[in-house]
Parts: structure tokens; sequence; C-alpha cells
């Protein structure tokens, strides 16, 4: 009786604290970085469950800043949108490192994304996913678009798109000759940039087929050949590619745009644990790769790379040589006020007649 009695104590206070330790993550992330079968791993494995939000940049920071950083407990954003959005809002929390398996990234990506996320001393974004935007060629069509500027050529009039954000103005001022990145110091100089981004883009018009919104969006314009030239993400462009062979990503002469996603805490997050045992069971190499083949974009795993397939390796090997992988402009953080002068700056280029 006694011995039965201590064993059944045993396994009260054992369920107990896996009852205790097992939470919900409330994930706010980008399409295909959770897939399926990773979740249902990682829920086997950690008994923890997943409930995923997808959305975008901009829809992370709005979803946070209404709740001052509550309603998730891990979300996603680029690493650009993280210590001015802390800085305006304090949506987010500082990352513990003691809880991080650091081994696991690319030590060249996490020491510039703890750069680039540190706010008042502290750190906090981790980098996951990387890729870059650039352009999306059918070369059988249009073959002499190798630049973000040649979309205004009057050879692909009528037959370009690209998305009417920030990137797109970044993308043109690079093309035309200018730093938009040096300039973010100096506000005065970045508008100087913008408005002559702002006389081209508005000259081009003509040349839009349409402004794109979404990825399937855009894929949709080029198999069609509606479109022939756009400005849009690698990875569209290589999964165009596996259905014809004429589509793909091209390294723009100006350089592609690079960004990195990553992990954040929000300020207001509840399952803290859950949210770093998500980040160091998908930086594992073996996971990495499984969400590198659904979304198409590599990772910041240390050989994360070894899993992915084959046909990706040689697409991507294609798009970049070490040159176009030399010339990536990453973004930088984004200052305060100065996604409002692009917004402006997008508003008249679209009321533009």
């Amino acid at each position: 009786m006694k011995f039965g009695l201590v064993s059944t104590t045993v396994l009260i206070a054992a369920l107990s604290a896996t009852t205790v330790s097992a939470e919900t993550l409330r994930l706010l992330t980008w399409g295909g970085y959770a897939p399926e079968e990773v979740i249902a791993m990682f829920e086997a494995e950690t008994g923890h469950t997943v409930e995923v939000t997808t959305s975008n940049n901009e829809e992370m920071i709005a979803k946070l800043r209404a709740t001052n950083g509550g309603g998730f407990d891990l979300a996603q954003p680029s690493q650009d949108r993280i210590a001015s959005a802390q800085e305006e809002f304090g949506i987010y929390k500082p990352i513990d490192m003691s809880r991080v398996d650091a081994a696991q990234f690319i030590p060249s990506m996490l020491s510039a994304t703890a750069a680039n996320t540190t706010f008042d001393g502290e750190v906090f974004g981790l980098p996951h996913v990387w890729g870059t935007s650039g352009l999306v060629v059918n070369t059988a069509e249009a073959g002499q678009v190798v630049d973000y500027t040649d979309l205004c050529d009057a050879s692909v009039a009528g037959n370009v798109s690209y998305r009417l954000k920030r990137p797109t103005l970044i993308g043109f001022g690079y093309a035309m000759g200018l730093d938009p990145f040096a300039a973010y110091a100096d506000l005065d100089a970045y508008q100087e940039i913008l408005n002559q981004v702002e006389e081209t883009l508005t000259a081009c018009k003509p040349n839009v087929k349409t402004y794109w919104d979404g990825g399937d969006e855009i894929k949709n314009l080029l198999r069609s050949g509606e479109v022939v030239a756009a400005m849009a993400w690698d990875t569209g462009g290589w999964q165009l590619n596996a259905d014809n062979a004429d589509i793909t990503f091209v390294a723009p002469a100006a350089g592609a745009l690079g960004w990195i996603d990553t992990f954040v805490l929000p300020a207001r997050g509840r399952a803290d644990d859950a949210a770093y045992d998500w980040i160091n069971f998908v930086m594992r190499p073996d996971i990495a790769a499984m969400i590198t083949n659904t979304a198409g974009n590599f990772t910041a795993a240390v050989g994360g790379d070894e899993g992915v397939s084959a046909d990706l390796k040689a697409r991507y090997q294609a798009s970049f040589d070490q040159a176009a992988i030399d010339n990536i402009k990453w973004y930088p953080p984004v200052p305060a006020g100065l996604e409002a002068m692009e917004g402006a700056t997008l508003d008249r280029i679209n009321a533009a007649n």
C-alpha cells in the first residue's frame, strides 16, 4: 500500500509537471515558415501546441501595436522592422541568449542580426529565413531586362509589374546610381532620393500591366505571359522556373535587396518556454531543410542547406554567382518616420495620371 501510494504520488507529480510545462505557442509568421509536418513533429516532441497566424511585415507591426505587444508569443518580422518599432511602440521584449542554442546559427547572420536589432543595449531579434528581391524575367521574351530601371524600357511596355511598396523605391534608387541606405541617416537626403525615384516611377506607369499585391498574383501573371518581367522575390522566380525554364530569378545589376526574417518575442507574450523551444527546434539542420523545401528560401541554420532539394540548390546557384552575392544590398534598420515619407511618395505615384 505504501509503495503503491508513493508510486501514484510520483506519477501525479510527473503528469502535473508535464501539464504545467506544455504551452500553446501563438506564432505570427509568414506562409511556409511553419509547415504542418514540422508543427506535428514539434508538438509530439515537446507537448506544446502551435497556433499559426500568417501575415506580412506591415500587418505584424499593426497587430502588435494594436495589442501593445500582446496576442502572440513569437513573431517573425524582417530584421529592419525591429529596432525602430521597439523605439516607437515598445512591442517586443529582449532575447534571453542563455535560452538559445547559438551554435545552431550561422555566426555572421547571428551577429549581423544582433547588431541591427539592438535597442538600448539589448538584442531583440534572432535570424531565421533569408532571401532577396530582384527581377523575375521570362528570358525568352525579355532577356534585355537586367536591372530595375529596365522595367521602364519601351521594349517591355505594358508587360511589366512590380509592387507599390518600399522595395521598389529602394531598388530603383540603386539602379539610378543613388544610395538609399546610405541616406537613411539624413532624412532630407533620403527625401531627395525619393523625389527622383518618384519622377522615374511616375513616368514608368504606362509600362506597368498592374501593380501586384500577392505572390500568387505575380506568378500567375508571369505564367500566363501577360507579364514578361517583374520585380519580385527570388523564391517565386525559382518556383516558376520549375515549370518553365525560360522564367527565372535574375539578380539585378544594381544588386538584389537582401532581407532576413527573424524571431522576436512580443512584449506581452505568455508562452516564452514554448517560443524558445520552437526557435531551438526549427534551427536544427534537418528541420531547417524541411522549412527551406517548403518556403523556398534558405535559413540561418548551420548545415541547414544539406537536406535541401538538388533542384532548388541548382536554381539558387544559377541566379547567384559570387559577384551577385557580394552585391546584395542588405536592409538596415528603418529609422523612425522614414516609412511615412515612403508612404507619401507611393501614394503620389499611385494617384498620378
